[in-house]
């Protein structure tokens, strides 16, 4: 296989809410919702550019659970994280007030980390844990 991930789908419980949050918020750019004319909202889904050709998909988390034959469980904060690598302490302060006055749910503050950088954590409006984070060790690609 190769190490390659082209889209990252986050289920969602409020497909406008999570549109809001994400586009008006956070300010990624999409063509909004697609894909309502479809049976049931089942094809109701929102794409996000983001960088080297990775999307970021927000979908029912119901229709995530029906296409990929599960059922429906209890979300969970810590199965996994999103992180947002920025070039600056100051970054990571502009992005946290960004999220938080987006609706997110700041859940540790921007701080110094044991490993010599500078991050902090926010949950979206369901729950999706993000990471913004300054490494001194990391080159950003412009």
């Amino acid at each position: 296989m190769q190490p390659r991930i082209t889209l990252i789908t986050l289920g969602v419980d409020d497909l406008d809410r999570a549109l809001r949050f994400y586009r008006d918020g956070l300010g990624l750019a999409t063509p909004g919702i697609i894909g309502e004319e479809f049976e049931e909202g089942d094809g109701a889904v929102a794409f996000f550019d983001l960088q080297g050709g990775l999307k970021l998909g927000l979908w029912p988390r119901r229709c995530l659970a029906n296409d990929a034959n599960l059922p429906m469980a209890a979300p969970s904060a810590t199965e996994f994280s999103l992180a947002h690598n920025v070039a600056s302490r100051e970054e990571v302060d502009a992005v946290m007030a960004q999220a938080k006055h987006a609706g997110a749910t700041i859940t540790k503050l921007a701080h110094e980390t044991f490993w010599g950088g500078y991050a902090g954590y926010f949950q979206d409006p369901d729950g999706h844990l993000w990471e913004v984070a300054w490494n001194p060790y990391w080159e950003l690609e412009p």
